[in-house]
């Protein structure tokens, strides 16, 4: 089977096996997908930028077009010896697992495909076709556990020659996982904070730190779920008006909906209903929203979940490019998933 345990995937991207022609990142940890999907790019060699060598797609894009990835895959190279074709944001697009599963056949002889996913059933789609290939492979991207966060804490330290106190990477650990790209933007906050120190400590952390674990911005983002876009207007607005960052309402909103469709994976799996599998979750979904929990996993496919997750990594990836524009591009982001759930709730707004 052409695939890795989450534990493998790091020691396999740092020596790539060169027979793998089709690379498969997926999980719910988007920002883990993401920056693992640069680090093998970097691998192969090519220049990045240079549009020749390189072609960028959308999952959407390649379902709507049918058979672009494999015109794109035989297309013959004019600036070097091989290409790299990079598509993002795929989910269940049937198009897609098509022309990969033709590619997987027929492999491509000047080509490499890499892809970037969310959370992919087991044994289905997309998922089986590349683990079931022996010219491709699939690769798991799962929240960062303890080690994980050290390691990234660590190399984040390392590029700015600094060190932490122990109780200052406690309280920073604390606040760290669930998606890589917000924890590794908290910490270089905190550097960029501490620029000029030696040594990081404990006020740093307590100064510049905010919760991106999902237990913050409960207000905004219940609301968010349970479709009142009025009421998440007014947490989201407080939120930016007291000094609180956009960006970390982005990411508990992901964290939240990560968890429900990890749910809503069980539900479709099992057959099991919305309330024995929140009843069941672990860590345990707080009493108080557990009925707030169960109507959100009744209202929201797995698709419909999945096109969300979307919206807020792209919405993510473009504060980080206009951070002068935080505010409006989140709020923009999350309203549009806020009417989607009233959508799907039924009463309007």
């Amino acid at each position: 089977m052409a695939q890795k345990k989450g534990y493998e995937v790091d020691s396999w991207l740092a020596r790539p096996d060169p027979r793998v022609s089709i690379v498969l990142l997926y999980g719910p940890d988007r920002g883990l997908v993401a920056e693992r999907a640069r680090a093998f790019a970097g691998k192969i060699g090519l220049p990045l930028d240079d549009p020749f060598s390189v072609v960028r797609l959308d999952g959407s894009e390649v379902d709507r077009d049918e058979g672009r990835l494999l015109d794109e895959a035989r297309t013959v190279p004019m600036f070097s010896d091989r290409r790299l074709l990079w598509v993002r944001n795929a989910s269940g697009q049937k198009a897609l697992a098509d022309d990969v599963k033709a590619l997987t056949a027929e492999p491509p002889r000047d080509a490499i495909i890499l892809i970037e996913a969310g959370d992919l059933k087991k044994g289905v789609g997309l998922r089986a076709i590349v683990e079931a290939a022996d010219i491709a492979m699939a690769l798991p991207c799962y929240a960062d556990e303890a080690r994980d966060i050290d390691t990234v804490i660590d190399d984040e330290l390392r590029k700015a020659g600094m060190s932490m106190t122990l109780e200052a990477r406690q309280a920073l650990r604390r606040n760290l996982g669930g998606d890589r790209l917000a924890s590794r933007g908290e910490i270089e906050k905190l550097v960029l904070y501490a620029h000029g120190q030696n040594e990081i400590g404990l006020d740093d952390v307590k100064a510049t730190s905010g919760d991106v674990s999902g237990l913050s911005f409960d207000d905004a983002v219940d609301a968010l779920l349970d479709g009142k876009v009025g009421d998440f207007d007014i947490a989201f607005t407080r939120h930016c008006q007291s000094g609180g960052q956009a960006f970390l309402v982005l990411s508990s909103a992901m964290r939240q909906l990560q968890a429900i469709q990890a749910m809503r994976g069980l539900m479709d799996a099992g057959g099991r209903n919305a309330a024995s599998v929140v009843a069941a979750a672990r860590p345990p979904v707080f009493f108080a929203r557990r009925k707030l929990v169960e109507k959100a996993l009744e209202r929201w496919s797995s698709e419909a979940l999945g096109r969300a997750l979307n919206r807020l990594q792209t919405a993510v990836l473009q504060t980080r490019r206009r951070p002068d524009l935080s505010v409006a591009l989140a709020r923009q982001a999350l309203l549009g998933i806020a009417v989607e759930s009233a959508r799907l709730r039924g009463n309007g707004l």
